[in-house]
């Protein structure tokens, strides 16, 4: 696999005619379990394109903002909009990727085949889908015996084989090699670069600075900071940012 020789996981043809669910408007979001409070009055603004990361402490609630987004959970208060619908109403023009890829007990390549079938995309784009992440080799392999990064770049293929227009990955690559991590970075861009709308949480303040467009910082369960990359990391606006890139900031 290599940049050079890519080919589109997103076909030219077959995005769907249906407007654009972007933009993300977020208003007053809430989420607890119980006495604990994780998300606190959360707004957010997201634009059309690029890539935003999601950053902050342990516990802050960076993951479970994902699954709201993408409708997996409901908040306790306020309000997701997708270009004005609900999360449930466009799930299915959306897909997301775990830190820990579940993968069907199948072999590779019917992993992505009943990806297809069951939305009714074209499965004969199984090869060059496998192809473009650099499983083309591995087919026939039963997907458990894959490594992680090699499940990952499954996952991956799996998910953009759908042709979503948000692409949401929940720390992509934590755990992974530098190889394995560089993999991924490659296949996300060049999701990014032929229109996918990708929402990254990771703690990996170098992944963040080369693939980022803007950067949203979560702090004490809402929006501390959101900045694009090139002004949030030399000069971060909000001291809990500032204390979070060095190491400082305090629970």
């Amino acid at each position: 696999m290599s940049e050079s020789t890519a080919i589109p996981l997103v076909r030219e043809d077959a995005r769907p005619a249906a407007r654009s669910i972007l933009p993300l408007e977020v208003r007053g979001l809430g989420l607890r379990f119980g006495e604990t409070v994780v998300l606190d009055g959360l707004d957010l603004d997201l634009g059309p394109e690029g890539c935003t990361v999601i950053m902050g402490p342990n516990g802050v609630g960076k993951s479970l903002l994902l699954k709201l987004l993408h409708g997996l959970i409901e908040p306790c208060s306020g309000r997701i909009s997708w270009a004005g619908q609900r999360p449930g109403a466009v799930t299915a023009r959306q897909a997301m990727v775990f830190q820990k890829p579940v993968l069907l007990r199948r072999t590779v390549a019917a992993n992505l085949d009943f990806v297809l079938r069951t939305r009714g995309l074209d499965r004969s784009r199984v090869p060059q889908l496998l192809d473009h992440v650099g499983l083309g080799h591995k087919a026939d392999d039963p997907a458990r015996r894959l490594s992680g990064g090699e499940a990952q770049r499954l996952a991956l293929a799996r998910a953009l084989a759908i042709e979503p227009e948000v692409l949401f990955l929940d720390e992509p690559t934590a755990s992974l090699d530098p190889a394995s991590a560089h993999a991924i970075e490659t296949i996300v861009r060049q999701a990014r670069d032929r229109g996918v709308r990708i929402i990254l949480v990771t703690h990996d303040v170098g992944q963040a600075q080369r693939l980022a467009d803007d950067v949203v910082f979560l702090n004490r369960g809402r929006v501390a900071e959101k900045a694009p990359v090139d002004a949030f990391f030399p000069v971060p606006q909000s001291q809990a940012a500032r204390d979070y890139l060095t190491g400082k900031l305090v629970f």
